[in-house]
């Protein structure tokens, strides 16, 4: 079975979700999958569909880089949390003490991303730390 052919179901799921800029190329036994999602909760699904079909990720053989779409360097970032609010942290992770907090449906600003989990943001408040990525969405 061909990379292709196994990755088909997450490359379906990533053109019925909107990706755009859809790039699928098998290189040195590894398929590179690369897009921009038009959400987080897209690129959550996509995670999700992938951990369908190698649970624990453990083959290797896959490289998923599907960015989401208005995520850069200053852009606005809505908090998506389903009611509470979002803690920031002061490094990335969920051992790292919580030095803020951003408000349900709140407006934050994004310095940086740390990594595809983590994202350093700044409130209009001033506060400034690590928040998790899930829960923020470019502003529409």
């Amino acid at each position: 079975m061909s990379l292709h052919d196994k990755y088909k179901q997450l490359t379906d799921a990533a053109t019925a979700a909107g990706v755009t800029d859809l790039q699928v190329r098998e290189q040195d036994n590894v398929l590179y999958i690369d897009g921009t999602a038009p959400a987080g909760a897209v690129k959550d699904q996509l995670w999700d569909v992938y951990n369908t079909i190698d649970p624990d990720f453990r083959s290797g053989d896959l490289v998923l880089n599907v960015n989401v779409g208005g995520t850069v360097d200053g852009g606005k970032l809505k908090v998506i949390t389903e009611r509470s609010n979002l803690n920031i942290r002061k490094g990335p992770g969920t051992d790292q003490p919580i030095v803020g907090k951003a408000a349900h449906h709140e407006v934050v600003t994004l310095i940086s991303k740390s990594s595809d989990l983590w994202w350093l943001i700044k409130t209009d408040n001033g506060e400034e730390g690590y928040a998790y990525a899930q829960y923020l969405s470019p502003e529409l």
